[in-house]
Order: structure tokens, then sequence, then C-alpha cells
């Protein structure tokens, strides 16, 4: 009577021709990291995320060239707007995207963004009026509905125990392709006035400055594109049979235990809490890339650094080094012994002081990059600032997949990116609102210029900081 034996679980449950299933059975029986798989989910990633900030380093440039603005203080205005058009677009279209990825397939949605960048970011580049410029990022913005497929997709190719990896691999690639993309255009833009021995001006790279990054881009995707012909299917095609776990074949899945298969996605309070802390932050890191980019290119009586296009497109590129490294080797361990929500509660804390640092950089020796002390800090700070952002955009996804079973995880993410699209709408407008404003305050007594600037984005990342703690922020019952 002593020595009963246990039960033996019931042996996990697998419908022939589902691809779902397919998947879950490729995982039971391999351990390991899927690598194959999360290189796919790598390059389309950064295919979708290369356009969206690629002209943020020339912003202020395309502005003057197409002829909007006469007054150097009103081209943040017209930045800030055209720099919106794209979230505006995917604030409209990310839930119905994630809503189909629920009925159709992971898959479907992914190729479909993929060519979508192909086609409207090339048009983008062919844009000779503010116009056609604000209505082609509109529609990519619209059109390329990745980041809720992609999110989920990349939870559901792996095992829980590498589910934090999954997740941050998007991340990275989605922190990638927003980090080189600037670089792509500071290098590649107007290519006729950086390299007139190898561009003429009446080529057509002269007539369109911006479009030879927006093809080099464009062929990035392509490649792409064609690649996801290997892509593998993870959507069960067959209704639910009681529980998520039985079809997992893994009774650890940690995202589906004690989850009501049916509870509305507006009343699930641990998918919502995160969902809003995620926008707050998503807000203050587009906010921050746009004023970046516009605080080092302004002139240096209104507290710029008066950098080029390259140079500023050098420094986000040596961010992306640094936050490459920290993905890889960094990330993993601090994730693994903080958790999510104490990682992004230390991240945004250590995000206000270094912010508040970014104005006194002007005040270092030398009038350019090359200048040691202001090359070194404002490498330093970058690189710092991408991993900080990125441990907490990352842990906040998380606990947002953590907190639905499968069959609503297209969805969760889509109403996220439909949130955050809107936030992120917010952030280029305001931010370039904030600077045109603040470059009419050089003299003022309290925070004048560019201190203002960084200022408010600290007051951001400070509502933020609150959100992640508690009573607002619930986690999953089932969340360690």
């Amino acid at each position: 009577m002593g020595d009963e034996v246990p039960p033996t679980p019931p042996a996990p449950l697998y419908v022939d021709g589902c691809p779902g299933c397919a998947m879950d059975r490729k995982k039971a029986s391999n351990k390991s990291i899927p690598y194959m798989e999360f290189f796919f989910v790598t390059v389309s990633t950064i295919a979708s995320a290369l356009p969206i900030s690629s002209l943020f380093p020339f912003l202020y440039f395309m502005i003057e060239d197409l002829h909007v603005s006469k007054t150097e203080q009103d081209i943040g205005l017209y930045a800030g707007f055209l720099g919106a058009s794209y979230f505006i677009g995917r604030f409209f279209a990310s839930l119905f995207w994630g809503v189909v990825a629920d009925r159709i397939g992971r898959k479907p949605i992914i190729i479909f963004s993929v060519a979508s960048v192909v086609i409207f970011n090339t048009l983008f580049g062919l844009s000779v009026k503010y116009w056609m410029a604000i209505t082609t990022r509109l529609l990519l913005g619209a059109l390329n509905g990745m980041l809720a497929p992609i999110k989920a997709y990349s939870i559901e190719i792996c095992r829980p125990e590498h589910h934090a990896v999954g997740l941050s691999i998007v991340s990275t690639a989605w922190g990638l392709g927003l980090i080189v993309g600037p670089s792509i255009g500071g290098y590649l833009a107007q290519p006729a006035k950086q390299y007139p021995n190898i561009f003429s001006e009446k080529s057509i790279f002269g007539r369109f400055l911006y479009l030879l990054p927006c093809l080099s881009i464009s062929f990035f995707s392509a490649v792409v594109l064609v690649s996801c012909i290997w892509l593998l299917e993870t959507l069960h095609k067959h209704k639910i049979i009681d529980n998520e776990v039985e079809m997992s074949g893994d009774p650890r899945t940690p995202q589906t235990e004690d989850i009501h298969p049916h509870k509305s996605l507006y009343k699930n309070w641990p998918l919502m809490s995160s969902i809003i802390a995620y926008c707050v932050f998503t807000l203050h890191d587009t906010a921050y890339t746009e004023i970046l980019s516009l605080w080092t290119v302004s002139d240096r009586k209104y507290g710029g650094l008066s950098f080029s296009s390259k140079e500023i497109g050098q420094v986000l590129a040596i961010a992306g080094a640094g936050h490459i490294v920290y993905q890889i080797f960094i990330y993993r361990p601090v994730h693994k012994y903080l958790g999510s929500v104490n990682s992004c509660c230390a991240a945004s804390a250590l995000s206000i002081p270094l912010i508040a640092a970014f104005p006194f950089m002007a005040h270092l020796s030398g009038l350019n990059l090359s200048g040691l002390k202001l090359g070194l800090a404002l490498y330093f700070a970058t690189i710092l600032k991408a991993a900080l952002g990125i441990t907490i955009l990352t842990g906040t996804s998380l606990l947002q997949n953590y907190a639905v079973p499968q069959h609503q995880r297209g969805a969760a993410n889509g109403i996220a990116a439909t949130a955050m699209s809107f936030f992120k709408a917010i952030g280029p407008a305001g931010a370039g609102a904030l600077f045109s404003w603040t470059q009419k305050r050089q003299d003022a007594a309290f925070f004048p210029g560019d201190h203002m600037l960084f200022f408010v984005l600290n007051v951001v990342q400070c509502i933020g900081l609150v959100l992640t703690f508690k009573p607002f922020l619930a986690v999953p019952k089932h969340y360690k």
C-alpha cells in the first residue's frame, strides 16, 4: 500500500494533418533550441522593421528637400507627422491582422507583410511630394501586419524553457531593424551629394534622393520573401480539446495553465495591464529615437550636436552592434535571474539618469563625432539605452503571451500592436512638436532648450516605471 505507483500521465494528443500538432510533435522529440526556425523569425522581423525608422537620420533633410517648410523651427513638426504616418496605419490594421492570424495561420500573414514592405517601401523612395511620402508610409503601416503573428510564432516554435529566448529574438531583430535601418538611410540617402564620384546628379538617384536606401531594404525583403517558403505553420487547425496542454504534449507549458480558454481578452487584466505598460515604454522609445536623430543633426546654437546624417547613422550602427552582443550574451542570464517583472523595473529605473545625461553631452570637447569625449559618451549612452529598452519591451511582451492560450495569442498580440501603434504614432508627432517648441526656448530659465526635451522624455519613463509595480501590473497566476 505504501509503494503505490503514481498514475501515468496521459499521452499527448496529436491530430494528423494539423500543422500545430506537427510542430508540437517536433518540439516533444527535440529539446534543443530550434535554430533554423529562429533564423527565419530573425530575418522576417528584420525585413519588416527596417523601413520603419530608415528615414529618421535624414528626416530633417527630407522635409527640406520636399519643400514643405521654410523655417527651421517648423521642420521638426512636419518631420514628426511623416514619422507618425506609419504607426497610424498600423494602429488601424494590427488587430485585424492578429485576428486573421488566429483564423488562417501565422505563415500567410508573415508572407503578406514582407511582400508589402517590398512594394510600398520602394514607392516611398520614389516620393517627390510630401503627400506621397505620407500616403506610402501610411499604407506600409496598414499592410505590414507582421508584429502580432511573429510574436505568437516565436513562442509556438520552441519549448517553454526557450520562450524568453524566442521572444527576445523578435525584440532583438526588431530593434536591430530599427537601428540598422537608420544606418542604411544615413549612409545611402542623397547618394549624388554624398558620393558625387559614383552617382551623377542627373541619374535616377540624383532625382530621387532617398530611393537608394529604400531599394536596398526592398531587395533584402525580397530575398526574405523567397525564404518564407520554408516557414512552418504553428496554428492548430482543429477544435480545442478540453485544454491546450493536451495538444502541446507538455504539461509544464506556462502560458496555458489556469487560463479560461474563452475568457474575453479585454477582461483579462494580466494581459491588459502588461499591454498598457508596454505602450508607455514604446511611446518613450519611439520619441527617444526621433528626438535623438533630430537633436544630433540640429545646429549647436540650438543645443544640438551638428552631426551629419552619416555620423548619426554611425552612432546607431554602433548601438545596434552593442544591442546584439547584449541579447546574445547578457539578456538571457539577466532574465533568468530577475524574471520579466524585476528586469523591467530595474531597466526602467536605470534609464532615468541615463536620459538626463544626454543634454550635457553638447558641452563635451570636440565639435563632431570624432571628438574623443563626445564620441565615447554618445556611443556608451546609446548602447546602454538600447540594452535597457530591449529588456523592458521583451519582459512586457512575455507577460502578454503568457496571459493567453494559443488560439487567442494572435488577437492578444494584435491588441498590443494596435495600442502600441497609437502610442508610437503620438511618439514621432509629439517628439517633433516638442523639438520645435524647445528650439524656440533656448534662453528659458526653467529647463532651457534640449534640457526640457529630455526632461519630458524622463517624465514618460517615470510613468512607465510606476506601471511595473503592484497593484497595477498583474501577472498570470501560473507565471513563476
